[in-house]
Parts: structure tokens; sequence; C-alpha cells
């Protein structure tokens, strides 16, 4: 009779954490908005899970489908808002080199909150768009995996990179010539190359082909990778005008490395209502 009583409390207990199912993305009211994939306040956040299509629409289109959905929370501080995107995925890819493609996700707000909603795909002219992209190659960086040529192939052999020799004083000038002279991605300005602080990046965007850098600094992510796939925690400024119970939109997209996923080849969903709950 004890283990019966033992069993049914063990059950009832594993019931009450499943997640509250949503039919839409509900971002609930809460004093922090948590930075870590598995952070307890996630467990009060009703989950929506977000059907994904192949981008088969704009060149260089996507034909197979991967990733069938994604899982998601949100919770919000009434100044940021953030976001846990959870899915499938059977291999960790986050070193880039030739051929290789990287997991990635990103989120995608109007920039207005309209009836007139722009283009699913990335916006359209006049309807700006703002998009989150997170990226675990960017991730590997920021959690301590060096970014130097020795990192990335560590069987590889260098007869002689310039910058990095020995000879030259560390912080010198002639170590910083020689480091814009052989990287000239870093010595362009070019903000998508070398260490990062963050793994992700905004975005804006007018229509496919049109992204181009948002205000930086104004987003911050984490993502973990475990037995299923990815957890990510992609977090921004709350949307301009989006009070207590009203609703926006919002679109997601996933990228796998192992399918050679990148750019424009992705799934992603059309838009979802978001709703930003009251206290």
């Amino acid at each position: 009779m004890r283990y019966t009583i033992l069993l049914v409390a063990l059950f009832s207990a594993a019931c009450s954490r499943a997640p509250k199912a949503a039919n839409e993305v509900v971002a609930v009211a809460s004093a922090k908005v948590p930075a870590q994939p598995d952070d307890a306040t996630w467990e009060g956040a009703p989950e929506y899970t977000a059907k994904l299509v192949p981008q088969d629409l704009v060149e260089p289109r996507l034909m197979n489908p991967s990733t069938p959905e994604v899982r998601v929370r949100s919770v919000t501080n009434g100044s940021e808002i953030a976001f846990r995107l959870e899915w499938d995925d059977e291999s960790k890819n986050d070193m880039p080199g030739p051929s290789r493609m990287v997991d990635a996700c990103a989120v995608q707000i109007p920039e207005k909150t309209e009836k007139d909603l722009p283009e699913p795909q990335m916006g359209q002219e006049g309807k700006r768009v703002q998009v989150t992209y997170w990226r675990s190659d960017w991730q590997a960086t920021v959690d301590g995996r060096g970014d130097t040529i020795r990192d990335i192939y560590p069987n590889a052999t260098v007869d002689h990179y310039p910058f990095q020799s020995k000879a030259l004083e560390k912080g010198s000038d002639a170590e910083k010539e020689m480091a814009q002279r052989y990287a000239p991605a870093r010595a362009l300005g070019n903000i998508r190359s070398g260490p990062r602080s963050q793994p992700v990046e905004q975005l804006v965007a007018n229509g496919p082909g049109s992204l181009s850098p948002g205000e930086p600094l104004s987003a911050k992510g984490k993502g973990a990778f475990g037995k299923k796939g990815w957890a990510v925690v992609i977090s921004r400024k709350l949307p301009e005008g989006l009070s207590a119970n009203q609703r926006t939109h919002i679109a997601f997209a996933v990228w796998q490395g192992q399918q050679q996923e990148s750019g424009a080849r992705k799934m992603r969903s059309g838009w979802v209502s978001l709703l930003r709950k009251g206290e």
C-alpha cells in the first residue's frame, strides 16, 4: 500500500513539472529575466510549440525539412524580454571552418506594433523587422574556447604566422600592425570576426537579403547542448509600444549545421502571436 501511494505521488509530481501548453507565445511577468536555459524561472512560463517549415521562397532555398518544431517560453521584467528556444538536434556543430556549418537560431519581431504585419520572410520595404541571432560557434568562444588557428585546427602545423611570432613583443605596435595585415576582416572593423563578448547579435531587415547591424550590445544570449539538443536563451529590449496584456508578433528560425544549413537555408515559422501578460 505504501509503495502504491509513493508511486502515485511520484507520478503526480512528474506531471506537475510538465510545462503548460499555450496557443501563442506568452511572456509572463517576472522580477528577473533568466540568463540560463535551466533557470527555475522558466518553469512558470507556458510553452508554445512553433511548427517549422523549410525556407523555400527565396534563393538559396532549403528544400529538405530538418527541424520539425521549436519549443518556446518567454519572460519579461518590463524592460527586457527573454525567449527560451529548445529543439531536437542529434549533433553539436559549433566549430567553424571550410564547408562547416554551425547550429544557430533566431527570433524576429516587427519593429512597429501595428495591424498590418510585414512579410514573415525578413520583412519588407517600409516595414522593418528586428532579428536577434544566436550562433553555437560564438557561444563556444564566449564559454572559453580559443579563437586562434591553433584552437580551431589543433593538429595543424603552422610554419610561420607573423603576428603570433615570439619575436614580436606582446601589445607592441609591431604586433598590432601584423595583426591588421594578416587579419583583414578585423582591420576593416568587421563586427562578426574575432572573439565575442556575447553569442548573439541584433540585426534589422527590410526584406530578404537586406540584413544589417542593429543596435549594438542590446541583446544577450546563452545556449547549452544536452542529450536531446539545444536549449537557447535569447534576450533583448522589450518591443516598443508593447504594454501589459497587449500583443505583437514573433517568428523563429533554426539552422542545423549537420544538415549544411546556413544563411537563407533554414527552417522557419510564420508569424506567431506574442502576448505580454500583465502582473
